[in-house]
């Protein structure tokens, strides 16, 4: 029997659901768009959206579950709730730090953040970063916390510099 995912996070968009699953299901390997599901008739005096429009995507990137829903306007993303990308290779943090960042806040990019098109947080990392981090107050963390603060899209082999001394 599969797994089945219990916490799907739901990203609320004013209408753009749709065209943000295909925005990142183009981006990440392995993704998917599972489900669409509409509005209908019922509810409409307080939902407001006309009938078979788009109210739910739900879809897979990379094999994590996602829905995105159309709700209107009344809320916004903001950087409280963001999404890591764990990378292994300069290569890899580069094509998602690109495809995420098109269009988006060049503004909301430091210390390996970054805001898509749609306004939704992302953490672009190095896979590596968690370990260099890891012992507080020793001049090594020290060294890569410094550097990490002056980039916005991350640098591999500048850290392991720093961390190196």
């Amino acid at each position: 029997m599969a797994s089945i995912q219990q916490i799907v996070p739901c990203l609320w968009f004013d209408s753009q659901a749709e065209d943000a699953a295909n925005f990142y299901i183009g981006i990440f390997d392995n993704s998917k768009i599972t489900q669409i599901t509409h509005y209908t008739e019922a509810g409409k005096d307080i939902h407001g959206r006309q009938p078979g429009s788009v109210l739910t995507v739900s879809f897979s990137l990379n094999g994590t579950e996602f829905t995105a829903m159309n709700g209107g306007p009344m809320f916004k993303f903001s950087e409280a709730i963001s999404f890591q990308v764990m990378c292994e290779s300069q290569q890899e943090l580069d094509r998602y730090w690109l495809h995420l960042g098109e269009g988006g806040d060049p503004a909301a990019q430091q210390c390996g953040w970054l805001k898509d098109k749609f306004g939704l947080s992302w953490q672009v990392v190095p896979r590596v970063l968690m370990e260099m981090i890891k012992d507080h107050g020793a001049a090594k963390t020290e060294r890569v916390m410094a550097a990490l603060m002056g980039m916005k899209k991350l640098d591999i082999a500048a850290l392991q510099r720093a961390y190196a001394g």
